[in-house]
């Protein structure tokens, strides 16, 4: 199918790309990397009357400020899969990007671009919720502060006003004693995830004892989300034995509700949040004990 006929502006920074959004007003939509965007045109799923490229804006690299990691919105997923930076102090960013579609989608897909779709099956978007990543964003009033937890509203929805862009997304670097894990369940290669889970555990000092535990989840709502803080909880203070985790992944399952649809049926997607669930808490943890063992 051929894409509805459209306008086509290409700025030189965000600013500009701020004004043209103002202009042009809620038919407009803004081009990055294109790979959510073009099928969308393609099947006429979205008729924008111009589309606004912010490609010139800058793409940037990862960059290290003190404890924070800093990714500009325009950097490509495959630039921060192969970063060091981010190897070294978000390892779980970059694994999560790595099951992003294709090597194609990799190439020309953008951080920024993908948090802003609001996908609630995005790989990228787990990781931002579970490293309590912030989103930066621009708009007429200057630039604000989105904590990724209050970003994702509804399917393909985020927190984003109308004539707002993401600028960057800044992820808080990860410790010793931290311990990661993403698991995700496709039915092909490159497609969509079904379920998938991310997870981080932080021990105590004694290396025994979990000191918090943070899951995120796609694929169960009309958003990314969060784990329920009631539903982890037992995990805090144990010593994250495969009983005391198989407990946690249970609750976690129990505190979904998916829908069905032509891909998955809601209670299959609840049953591998258990399955997923515990592969990646039981992940983290051995994670975290290694890099203690290994510092």
């Amino acid at each position: 199918m051929v894409c509805a006929p459209f306008d086509y502006q290409r700025v030189a920074s965000y600013r500009d790309g701020v004004r043209a959004l103002l202009e042009y007003g809620e038919d407009a939509k803004i081009l990055a990397g294109g790979q959510s965007l073009g099928p969308m045109l393609a099947l006429r799923l979205a008729r924008p009357s111009v589309l606004i490229d912010i490609n010139d804006a800058g793409e940037g690299q990862p960059s290290l400020d003190g404890d924070v990691l800093r990714i500009p919105a325009l950097t490509r997923q495959r630039t921060v899969a192969e970063s060091a930076i981010v190897a070294k102090h978000a390892p779980l960013l970059g694994h999560c990007v790595l099951h992003v579609g294709n090597v194609r989608v990799r190439n020309r897909g953008t951080i920024g671009g993908s948090l802003a779709h609001g996908d609630p099956t995005a790989e990228i978007a787990c990781a931002a919720l579970v490293l309590d990543a912030q989103v930066v964003v621009h708009g007429p009033n200057g630039e604000r502060v989105i904590p990724a937890r209050e970003f994702f509203v509804s399917y393909l929805t985020t927190a984003l006003e109308p004539a707002e862009l993401v600028v960057e997304v800044r992820f808080p670097v990860m410790h010793p004693r931290q311990g990661w894990s993403f698991h995700e369940m496709t039915r092909r290669a490159s497609d969509f995830a079904v379920v998938a889970v991310a997870a981080v555990v932080e021990l105590n000092a004694d290396v025994a004892t979990i000191r918090h535990c943070g899951v995120a989840l796609a694929g169960v709502a009309d958003r990314p989300v969060l784990g329920r803080p009631d539903a982890v909880a037992s995990l805090v203070g144990s010593g994250g034995s495969p009983s005391e985790i198989a407990v946690v992944a249970n609750a976690l399952a129990e505190s979904t509700a998916p829908s069905s649809d032509i891909h998955a049926s809601g209670a299959y997607r609840q049953r591998l949040v258990e399955v997923l669930g515990r592969r990646a808490l039981t992940e983290a943890v051995e994670r975290a004990r290694r890099a203690v063992v290994g510092s």
